[in-house]
């Protein structure tokens, strides 16, 4: 424990901020809240709360993710770090905002309605309290470079996924269309997708096929000198 020895220093609140991003209906969401407290009670926000004493600010954000979702092992990235004087109307507070990447198979429905919570289209995203849209943009900026250069993209599918799929989640987190010819040959070249003998047809009698990631191909991938591109 601390010792004490910037006892004459200011003391302020640590929080974190997370902007849960979700696949579904075709379109890039983020899991928001009605604040349930003073001040701003009631207006849309980030799922958040504080850091306490004894714990990382990873793992705190990792406490928000639990809290929110009832889901471990979340892929996440910290944002940045956001502490103009003023951010927030109740205290001194300095807020680190990371970014996850929740697969809405496994999201427990039940926890929006405890929590006055809602998943929200990124095109129609509201007002929300704070500095929190900022941390929204900031957030999507860092998520579409990730995706362009690592394989995070898979990490919103439980599993398998179909190509049309995929490419339907890349052009809403780009917001923006994509070839589909020059999407898949990209995909193949790289030789990191293995696919399975089963089709989704949900959306058509012809059906897709199902993909899912190999890991231990894009491991193999990395080692002959290639790079991943999306």
């Amino acid at each position: 424990m601390p010792t004490g020895f910037y006892s004459h220093d200011t003391k302020f609140l640590v929080a974190v901020d997370c902007i849960i991003f979700g696949f579904k209906d075709k379109e890039l969401n983020i899991l928001l809240t009605r604040r349930p407290l003073e001040p701003n009670k009631g207006e849309w926000s980030l799922m958040g709360g504080f850091m306490d004493e004894n714990e990382s600010v990873d793992k705190a954000a990792e406490k928000v993710l639990y809290r929110y979702t009832r889901q471990q092992g979340i892929y996440m990235e910290q944002v940045g770090a956001y502490g103009e004087i003023g951010r927030d109307t109740g205290d001194r507070v300095v807020s680190v905002a990371y970014y996850a990447l929740v697969r809405l198979e496994e999201f427990d429905t039940s926890l929006a309605k405890a929590f006055d919570a809602k998943w929200v289209n990124i095109r129609e995203l509201p007002k929300l309290i704070f500095d929190h849209n900022l941390m929204v943009e900031d957030a999507l900026r860092l998520l579409r470079y990730k995706v362009s250069l690592q394989p995070i993209i898979f990490e919103f599918f439980d599993e398998k996924f179909t190509l049309p799929a995929l490419q339907d989640l890349w052009e809403a987190i780009y917001q923006m269309p994509v070839d589909k010819r020059n999407f898949r040959k990209k995909i193949a070249t790289m030789g990191i997708l293995d696919k399975l003998e089963v089709k989704d047809k949900s959306s058509s009698k012809r059906g897709a096929f199902y993909y899912f990631f190999n890991q231990k191909k894009y491991t193999e991938f990395l080692e002959n000198g290639n790079r991943f591109s999306l």
